[in-house]
């Protein structure tokens, strides 16, 4: 049965977008770019709210640009043909290779769990991924933290009132201070 991921940057004080509803402290440089390729390439299936699925829409004509670099290309070669699943209340239709969901995000999870495919089923966001938290939906939290604190604004943690035990599976440092930690719930 296909993982269900959440992955996302993160401030060291636990915030994917800051107060001012920024994440420009996020951008990766080369190595975290090439990292985040790495990790792409095992995703079957991404689910996206409409916040993340609107800041990924550059992604979809970025093979247009001339200025993009080689690591940018290979982002966009991964990203474009790679099946989404936009959660949305608001949209009415959506771009690429993607598609608006029909049904609630657990029946959703549920319907691509089954599938004879590959690939891990990744959520984007931290609205959806409380969502599938508070459900229990979430195999592994796969943090890259940002040496930067912050000061408040979305959490990358669910906040719901229960306790999940983790097991830490992967960690990797970064030259640039950037720091990897991949935990599977501990069932």
């Amino acid at each position: 049965m296909r993982s269900v991921t959440y992955s996302m940057n993160v401030s060291l004080d636990g915030y994917i977008v800051g107060p001012d509803g920024t994440f420009d402290w996020s951008g990766p440089d080369e190595e975290v770019f090439r990292f985040w390729i790495d990790e792409m390439r095992g995703v079957g299936v991404h689910l996206l709210g409409r916040r993340l699925y609107e800041a990924m829409l550059y992604w979809e004509t970025a093979d247009e640009v001339q200025s993009l670099d080689d690591s940018q290309l290979e982002w966009a070669a991964i990203w474009k043909p790679l099946p989404k699943v936009v959660f949305s209340t608001t949209l009415s239709a959506v771009q690429g290779h993607a598609r608006l969901a029909s049904g609630d995000l657990a029946e959703e999870i549920e319907r691509l769990r089954t599938e004879p495919r590959a690939g891990d089923i990744a959520i984007g966001g931290a609205d959806l991924a409380a969502q599938a938290a508070a459900s229990g939906l979430i195999d592994e939290y796969r943090a890259v933290v940002y040496p930067v604190l912050v000061g408040g604004g979305i959490p990358f943690f669910p906040q719901h009132e229960r306790r999940v035990d983790l097991e830490l599976v992967e960690t990797r440092t970064f030259s640039s201070g950037v720091v990897y930690l991949r935990y599977r719930v501990a069932r």
